[in-house]
């Protein structure tokens, strides 16, 4: 389980990605790799397709990201989720609050 992220130099685009299992062992990684990041004009990628199994405290970290960009103005993608993945934000009604790709 690890988390990556990655900043442009201007600080306009942000991507995370996850690999492994997205669970609450990941909170304070995760929440580092965009804390020094913000502004409504800040651009989040969550990159999931390392990841093969994610529970409810991650799903309070994406929403806790979406808070941090901004609420309902925030920019933020959640790509390459696998089959399993995809169930579970569907079931969290997660496509209402965030670009899944």
């Amino acid at each position: 389980m690890s988390i990556t992220s990655t900043v442009t130099d201007n600080g306009k685009k942000v991507v995370i990605a996850v690999s492994g299992k997205f669970d609450f062992q990941l909170y304070d990684e995760f929440r580092s790799a965009y804390v020094d990041t913000s502004g409504s004009d800040v651009q989040y990628t969550v990159d999931l397709s390392g990841t093969d199994y994610l529970d409810s405290s991650a799903l309070g970290m994406l929403l806790l990201l979406r808070e941090h960009a901004g609420g309902e103005g925030s920019r933020i993608k959640i790509t390459n989720v696998s089959a399993d993945v995809k169930k579970i934000l569907d079931v969290a009604n997660f496509g209402k609050l965030f670009d899944i790709e």
